[in-house]
């Protein structure tokens, strides 16, 4: 049977903060987006829940794709949905965070990330959408717990 719903329904993604600690500092990686919106500014690693995918698996698929990593524990952290966040449309993006252990793991930009790059959190570029705002909630959270 195929239902249909008369209202219009927002488009759901992930967004994954992955830090590392090297010395006394920790990293956030960031991708150069290959594509449009926002082509070529830094951003989360993430992306667009398939139909038939679970929330969880999104994050790790999107994560392995753009940037090659897959030995790593995800939590969910928070959701964002301000109206806005995306030129596309309607989008509510769940966020994910790990802390990259494996630090002999290969780091690779793929799918469409153009390039990625290991960011100090005081050293953040702008951020592709509301990123900077995701980012800064995630430090905050951080230094409370």
């Amino acid at each position: 049977m195929i239902y249909t719903y008369a209202y219009p329904r927002p488009a759901l993604t992930v967004d994954i903060i992955i830090k590392k600690k090297a010395g006394n500092s920790f990293y956030i990686l960031l991708i150069e987006r290959k594509n449009e919106p926002f082509k070529n500014q830094w951003a989360l690693p993430g992306g667009f829940v398939d139909i038939d995918e679970e929330i969880e698996d999104t994050a790790y698929r999107e994560l392995k794709e753009e940037t090659s990593i897959s030995d790593i524990k995800l939590s969910q952290f928070r959701t964002f949905g301000k109206i806005g966040r995306d030129p596309r449309g309607r989008t509510i993006s769940v966020i994910y965070s790990g802390e990259l252990i494996n630090l002999k793991q290969k780091v690779k930009a793929g799918d469409d990330a153009k390039n990625l790059n290991w960011f100090p959190l005081n050293e953040l570029p702008k951020l592709a959408f509301d990123h900077n705002e995701v980012i800064h909630y995630y430090i905050m959270h951080k230094k409370s717990s």
